[in-house]
């Protein structure tokens, strides 16, 4: 391996661990996320920040007795199940199931997001712990973040736009949804990444 030309890509939650990565690790020359999800953010705060105070601390508390419960048990409880839909959820979760309940795009048995759930206490480790805090610190290495037009969680890749130094770009795709980028070739930038990557990697 050439320790000069190292390169990451982050899909997704691993789009915010691999901006974490490149800030701490200045092995990493150059990073790009596509449809990134900071997870802290989102664990912690809710979809567009919108937990309260009040509902953070039930939550916490919630979590911390958990763990209790999973000693006195002597193994983790499994949350709800994930990506199954009952009626009336949100455009972005039926794009979620359609993905992860879909043997023709991401469903695999063994699979969390497929057929199964997180731990009940997943939550916790995330909560107080903002992955995107020295984002700026990448610099002067480049950043690449992409996201669809119509994402839900396209505000995570702006506000890391925002906070990042440069070199920065932000590409958004028109059209697309969330799980658009996780799969459908045609809409993945692969020649924008394949310039970025051909570029900082000399």
């Amino acid at each position: 391996m050439d320790r000069e030309r190292i390169g990451i890509i982050g899909i997704c939650g691993w789009g915010g661990m691999a901006l974490n990565a490149a800030a701490v690790d200045k092995r990493i020359k150059a990073v790009a996320t596509s449809t990134m999800y900071d997870m802290s953010r989102v664990m912690s705060k809710g979809y567009n920040d919108t937990t309260t105070k009040e509902e953070r601390t039930k939550a916490l508390e919630q979590l911390s007795q958990q763990r209790w419960k999973d000693a006195e048990r002597g193994k983790p409880e499994s949350g709800p199940v994930m990506n199954e839909l009952k009626g009336g959820e949100p455009q972005f979760k039926v794009e979620y199931a359609d993905y992860y309940k879909n043997p023709k795009r991401g469903f695999h048995p063994r699979a969390i997001n497929s057929n199964g759930s997180w731990t009940a206490t997943n939550p916790l480790s995330f909560m107080n712990f903002p992955l995107l805090t020295c984002i700026a610190e990448i610099s002067p290495r480049p950043v690449l973040l992409i996201h669809g037009e119509k994402a839900h969680s396209r505000y995570f890749s702006e506000t890391a736009y925002a906070a990042a130094a440069e070199p920065k770009e932000l590409v958004i795709i028109p059209g697309a949804n969330h799980v658009d980028l996780y799969d459908q070739v045609n809409v993945i930038p692969f020649d924008k990444l394949t310039e970025f990557f051909t570029k900082n990697l000399k």
